[in-house]
């Protein structure tokens, strides 16, 4: 792990859900409250996976017009030894800049196979995805659709500032993700949440109990609701 993220934060959050996590995000930075997440549908093949925690790999891509072979793979390859740097493990953030988005995937049994083997996670993109009973076991997709074809796909940038579904993300930004959505996670905030998670458990749990206990009422769940 690099020095910025200690092994107890890295499980701390992955022993979380992502609704939990932008919870207590919003708990020790209020000023988090309302930004910072997906705000829409995510398609997530693999629902029953663990949380993914990783430092953010931002891409661009494109698939609706064809580039020369040349420019392609010249990108492509630079991209590779993008992926393969520090920090990592990483999540690949992947926008999709076609006026048709999600016209070609970027990703498939290949793509997967190779970004998986250089350390990333998985992938939160609003572009396309496919190949789906041939991705690795472990990792994680959460994609805008599903498509047959990869058409011209190809790398335009990378190491940028995207956008997913309202989701701003930078390169080495911490990003946290599951069936749900996914989450920038400051690091500097990391140990604040762990007393946050404890003080929301004892909360939510209080506010439960009321709502199940038999003969509950207005007044029994406002009164747990108030502490």
């Amino acid at each position: 792990m690099p020095a910025s993220l200690t092994k107890a934060q890295a499980d701390f959050l992955a022993s979380i859900d992502t609704p939990t996590v932008c919870n207590i995000v919003e708990m020790v930075a209020p000023e988090r409250r309302g930004h910072g997440y997906t705000v829409r549908h995510l398609f997530c093949p693999f629902p029953d996976l663990p949380p993914i925690v990783g430092f953010a790999k931002t891409v661009t891509a494109k698939a609706k017009d064809k580039v020369a072979l040349g420019d392609y793979m010249g990108k492509r390859l630079d991209y590779l030894d993008y992926i393969a740097s520090e920090p990592r493990p990483s999540i690949a953030v992947i926008e999709d800049l076609d006026d048709e988005v999600g016209y070609g995937a970027f990703w498939g049994e290949v793509q997967s196979n190779i970004h998986k083997a250089l350390g990333c996670l998985g992938v939160v993109t609003n572009g396309s995805i496919r190949d789906i009973p041939m991705i690795p076991p472990g990792f994680q997709m959460l994609a805008g659709s599903i498509s047959p074809s990869h058409a011209f796909v190809h790398v335009v940038d990378f190491g940028i500032d995207v956008t997913i579904h309202g989701m701003a993300v930078k390169s080495g930004d911490l990003v946290h993700a599951d069936r749900h959505g996914a989450v920038v996670v400051a690091v500097d905030k990391i140990d604040a949440m762990v007393p946050a998670l404890d003080k929301l458990n004892k909360q939510e749990a209080r506010i439960i109990e009321a709502a199940r206990a038999p003969g509950a009422t207005v007044a029994t769940i406002k009164a747990a609701m108030k502490g």
